[in-house]
């Protein structure tokens, strides 16, 4: 049984910074790639950023490249998402996801493991 468990949401003023974590277990989690989604009220769930397997290729949307950062532990089964300069149209639900595949796919259904979420919520 895979489970991926995201922390670290909260409510920040824009222009903060807030880091988010994925904790997971169930799988040789250093084998597979790592991506960050995120859904809006009233919108589809959109890609964020992901990693490969090592950590040393990384993808980006167009809307967060240059503000935030994927990164992973591998001894520690845990993947990182540092966001930088929040505006508040970063305010989602933040999902941790992780892929059938060891690269950065942007595409939803190349993922086959979520976490529940954590609400990220950016005040003007």
């Amino acid at each position: 049984q895979v489970q991926l468990e995201e922390s670290g949401g909260g409510l920040v003023q824009a222009g903060g910074s807030l880091k988010l974590s994925c904790a997971a277990s169930g799988r040789t989690f250093s084998s597979y790639g790592m991506g960050w989604f995120r859904q809006a009220p009233g919108k589809e769930r959109e890609f964020v950023a992901a990693i490969n397997w090592s950590g040393g290729r990384t993808s980006y949307a167009d809307s967060v490249k240059g503000r935030f950062t994927i990164s992973r532990d591998n001894a520690k089964n845990t993947v990182y998402l540092q966001m930088n300069s929040l505006k508040p149209e970063d305010t989602a639900v933040y999902y941790c996801a992780s892929q059938y595949y060891s690269g950065t796919s942007t595409y939803a259904q190349e993922y086959g493991y979520w976490g529940q979420g954590t609400q990220v919520t950016v005040s003007s």
